[in-house]
């Protein structure tokens, strides 16, 4: 009953908040019956075990019987690479594709060519930067995404992997299930969080939510962004703005990511720049795993410049089976869970079928929405 409830509030909540007037892009409005892809990851024997898990192939977002009803094809899978993948035999005749930042499509300038039909690009989610948004913009295509449906679930994740690095939780956790006992081996290298600077980079929406649930911790806060926060929020979190990163960077004694994926920020955490943080430096990376210099982040975890690591990020996801940060020391990875509780499933399903409703009436989403509309790309991609 409890997840009915966050369903139907999460609905009324997207529903209410966008605009109602008609799109003046006919290729948005055509009417007829579309074809709809879903790529999503499978959930095999699990799926059974909840009956809210909608963010697998099985669950198909909970879409699959209000769309047929409608007379729309829809299609989904989890096979995504390669040539011969499941997806690509429907790339040329598709009208909307629907992936997750959990087990995204790639969607590249070369499949967007071959997708003649192609109108809308919808993100299950959070985070988009899985489509060559530049092609999409040059192609007059529709990118959108569920804004907000993740940022708790994200947010409360970065602080559990915050707690879990600075008390040093995997040894211990390891300990248990080898059968071992060495408290020195644990104690050695755990301590508190209260005093301890946090810096988280980027301060967005899941930015500010992690802040926020920091400051009972008693942490010294600090934030680097493009603009500055609400003074009030400001106040309240005692979060204190740092415009220069590099020189905020030596003052941090945890390192959070919180930035999206573009073109400025790929691989912006390079050899050099981790050079500058304080040696011993946590970091995590619930962002993108692309934003990391992949090689440069397991060296400087052998030779203890960081001290741990965690996210759940990876490039490319998902991330194969020799892939450095799998076997580098200090890690506390996981796959990319943290934006896909059932929770968050439930309010990015909602938002999905928000948007396809207003698609099919040719509707405006609302405008946080919005990634790439009429070829023009949102401020912080840009």
């Amino acid at each position: 009953m409890a997840m009915k409830q966050v369903a139907n509030s999460a609905i009324k909540a997207i529903a209410n908040s966008g605009s109602s007037s008609l799109l003046t892009r006919q290729l948005h409005a055509s009417p007829g019956s579309k074809k709809i892809v879903g790529v999503f990851y499978k959930a095999n024997e699990y799926f059974t075990k909840n009956p809210n898990f909608v963010g697998c192939v099985e669950g198909a977002l909970g879409l699959r019987q209000w769309l047929e009803s409608q007379g729309h094809q829809y299609i989904v899978t989890d096979d995504k690479e390669g040539p011969d993948c499941e997806l690509e035999k429907h790339i040329p005749d598709l009208h909307v594709l629907i992936s997750t930042p959990f087990h995204p499509a790639y969607v590249t300038a070369e499949r967007i060519k071959k997708a003649k039909n192609l109108q809308l690009l919808l993100t299950a989610g959070i985070g988009s930067d899985h489509v060559d948004l530049k092609a999409a913009a040059e192609a007059g295509l529709t990118v959108a995404e569920v804004t907000g449906s993740n940022v708790v679930s994200v947010a409360e994740d970065e602080l559990m992997r915050i707690l879990i690095l600075v008390r040093n939780f995997v040894p211990g956790y390891h300990q248990v299930i080898t059968g071992d006992w060495n408290v020195a081996g644990i104690a050695y290298r755990a301590y508190d969080l209260e005093g301890k600077t946090v810096g988280t980079i980027g301060a967005g929406r899941i930015g500010k939510l992690l802040l926020q649930r920091l400051k009972p911790f008693n942490c010294n806060l600090l934030y680097h962004d493009r603009v500055k926060i609400d003074p009030e929020l400001e106040k309240q979190t005692g979060a204190k703005f740092e415009e220069d990163l590099d020189a905020m960077l030596p003052k941090c004694d945890i390192i959070v990511i919180n930035m999206p994926l573009t073109e400025k920020t790929r691989g912006m955490f390079d050899k050099d720049r981790i050079a500058k943080m304080n040696k011993g430096v946590l970091i995590v990376n619930n962002a993108r795993g692309a934003i990391m210099d992949t090689q440069a982040v397991a060296d400087a975890c052998s030779s203890g410049h960081i001290a741990g690591y965690s996210g759940d990020v990876w490039y490319p996801q998902p991330a194969p089976k020799d892939h450095p940060w799998r076997y580098m020391p200090n890690q506390a990875m996981t796959p990319h869970i943290s934006g896909t509780t059932i929770d968050a499933q439930l309010r990015y399903a909602a938002g999905v079928k928000d948007m396809l409703e207003r698609y099919f009436k040719g509707e405006d989403f609302p405008e946080q929405n919005y990634i790439v509309k009429a070829g023009e790309l949102a401020p912080q991609y840009r």
